[in-house]
């Protein structure tokens, strides 16, 4: 970007952040990524020191939105969606998909893969039906998508950033926890097994497990139920469009971890905050002291 009035460009900053000590640099300008409005919130002035002693990185600038965006809610309880969320499964079902349909001769499938992240396998079938009308080979696709998913998925299934710390923490603070997930009860424990981490979960509620699926709330509804508490103090980490309407609908608290797709408008509007992965969610978990020993 040009500076029409050939005033100098300020030369950035060194600064140590006042909550993690992580060292940074700062424009002193308005172009300064401290003034964008994804992470603009009111902050103290700096009061001692350069007079940037206060000064955030752009982490725990971001860290501070959350908690400000969460400061009228109590957390009791957490609840996860499984594939895209801890799993790193979405890639894999998204690319088994496209090759499916490419070896096939439909061409390229990206499009409808992406509409189809987060929403049961049944009501895919019928989206991929629908999409490429009357004579798509649905049991041609589904044998060549298993042929390919089951290569992907040979040597293990991969997790998503921070899932094993995320857990970890689950667990050793006895926080209340489940697994909400669109993929069948079969699907669900052998991907969860694969994966490492069935052990880690008392409750694992799946599609089979209520009449409708994601995006209705019933899967959340239930699994507040099982917990024992009232959805409005239950967490619910998610990272597709459905999911944070379920979430969103039964009257939980969303977090959107996004995974391949970005969120749109309309989704930002229904999550609590939007958080770039697993680690933010535990850090915010520890700020809001969730985290905490009896």
């Amino acid at each position: 970007m040009t500076n029409p009035l050939g005033q100098p460009v300020p030369s950035p900053r060194q600064l140590t952040c006042a909550r993690c000590g992580t060292a940074f640099g700062c424009t002193l300008s308005t172009d300064c990524w401290c003034g964008e409005e994804a992470v603009r919130l009111p902050l103290p002035l700096p009061t001692s020191g350069t007079g940037f002693a206060d000064c955030l990185c752009r982490d725990c600038l971001r860290a501070v939105a959350v908690l400000a965006s969460l400061q009228d809610h109590t957390i009791n309880a957490v609840l996860l969606d499984m594939d895209g969320t801890l799993l790193d499964t979405e890639r894999v079902y998204r690319t088994s998909l496209c090759n499916a349909l490419a070896d096939l001769g439909y061409g390229d499938g990206t499009a409808i893969a992406h509409a189809m992240i987060g929403i049961p396998a049944t009501e895919c079938e019928i989206m991929l039906r629908d999409h490429y009308g009357a004579g798509f080979r649905i049991d041609d696709v589904r044998a060549a998508y298993e042929v390919h998913r089951d290569g992907m998925l040979r040597d293990g299934l991969p997790l998503k950033s921070g899932t094993l710390e995320l857990v970890a923490a689950l667990r050793e603070f006895d926080c209340p926890a489940a697994i909400v997930t669109s993929s069948t009860r079969h699907n669900a424990e052998h991907h969860l097994a694969l994966a490492g981490i069935r052990d880690r979960f008392d409750t694992v509620l799946t599609r089979d497990d209520v009449a409708r699926g994601k995006p209705s709330p019933d899967l959340y509804l239930l699994a507040a139920e099982r917990l024992g508490f009232a959805p409005k103090v239950c967490l619910a980490v998610e990272d597709s469009r459905p999911g944070i309407e379920a979430a969103h609908n039964a009257g939980t608290i969303p977090i959107m971890v996004p995974d391949i797709v970005p969120p749109s408008d309309d989704t930002r509007a229904k999550c609590a905050a939007v958080l770039q992965d697993l680690h933010a969610v535990l850090t915010m978990l520890h700020d809001k002291r969730v985290f905490t020993r009896a």
